[in-house]
């Protein structure tokens, strides 16, 4: 691999309240994963994300999520799959206005948390995120962990199915993530943040939290944009990724 993607989750905050500084990273990474209103955003909020990733060229995509502002879309609900497939076509179409009036367009698709993982082990959930997709624009991408059943699903389904890889959050020996009510799900050192994305993108490997090796062939690594100091894990990441001879470019 001669070039990686380096993606975060923005435009996080609604109304009065802020998350993260997206201007900021918006310097460092190279695709934005933009809140549609869902779990978090609002109009005001996905219009200059939008309008600060197209000046700077970075990649927009639609985060799509559950329908959960008090629980930031990280709780499971059980939806009727008509229902989540309705709710993530109309937050990339609420995306697409955004970025039309920017000049630039969704260039490709990301569930967030809950949906992410539920979608990553739930065949159910996962085709409601394909189906909404490909009733949208076949031609969009989906960012999801290699080897999910969402991965599996966009790709019988003839969607690009891209590969991401996690450089701030702990891995357990099946190849998901640790919850992040448990004891070593999120990473904070930056040294070695960015030399597992290195060894993500270079090698296909993560060190799993009892230590073993998982396989995780990666196009892109997230770092995500409400962790603490996510910034200068943003920045380290990508020093990190140009010293293992990647160049740094936009999968979609």
């Amino acid at each position: 691999m001669s070039s990686i993607d380096l993606n975060a989750d923005l435009g996080e905050g609604f109304g009065a309240w802020r998350l993260g500084d997206d201007e900021a990273l918006l310097d460092v990474v190279t695709s934005a994963n933009v809140a549609c209103g869902f779990h978090a955003g609002d109009p005001s909020l996905m219009r200059r994300v939008c309008r600060s990733a197209a000046d700077r060229g970075v990649a927009v995509g639609a985060q799509v999520g559950y329908r959960d502002l008090a629980g930031f879309g990280r709780r499971r609900i059980e939806y009727d799959l008509g229902e989540l497939r309705d709710d993530i076509l109309y937050q990339i179409g609420a995306l697409e206005a955004f970025c039309r009036v920017a000049g630039t367009r969704v260039r490709y698709v990301k569930p967030h948390g809950a949906l992410y993982n539920t979608a990553a082990v739930d065949e159910g959930q996962a085709s409601a995120v394909v189906e909404a997709v490909l009733g949208y624009d076949r031609r969009l991408p989906v960012l999801c962990q290699p080897g999910s059943a969402l991965h599996a699903a966009a790709t019988s389904a003839g969607l690009v199915a891209v590969g991401e890889g996690f450089a701030d959050r702990g891995y357990r020996a099946d190849g998901t993530l640790v919850p992040r009510s448990q004891a070593g799900a999120v990473i904070h050192d930056p040294e070695l943040v960015a030399a597992r994305a290195a060894r993500m993108a270079v090698e296909g490997l993560v060190t799993a939290v009892d230590g073993t090796d998982v396989a995780t062939l990666v196009r892109s690594v997230c770092v995500h944009g409400d962790t603490p100091g996510a910034v200068e894990l943003a920045r380290c990441v990508r020093e990190g990724l140009a010293a293992a001879g990647l160049d740094l470019a936009p999968f979609a």
